[in-house]
């Protein structure tokens, strides 16, 4: 979903791959260890469903609603040069 006036997406969503053939062929065509992603492929070989998901970026859900000009005035913990920790 796209926030109108500049904000951007405030809610984005996508499915996980759960087929190994395609997995195999993009680690393939992008020259991946597989060794490495064994883990990751074993979870996909032995028991994978199809899953979905989305997530709301809730501070530029803030920023949009209260007409913010900066997302950074709506995030809890400002990250600024000389505050490194909340």
């Amino acid at each position: 979903m796209i926030a109108p006036e500049g904000y951007g997406e405030i809610v984005g969503g996508g499915e996980r791959e759960w087929r190994l053939e395609p997995l195999l062929k993009r680690i393939e065509e992008n020259n991946l260890p597989v060794a490495d992603l064994q883990w990751y492929l074993d979870l996909r070989r032995y028991g994978s469903v199809p899953h979905a998901g989305f997530g709301l970026g809730l501070e530029r859900t803030l920023a949009w609603i209260c007409g913010v000009p900066h997302i950074r005035e709506t995030i809890p913990f400002p990250r600024m040069l000389e505050r490194i920790y909340p």
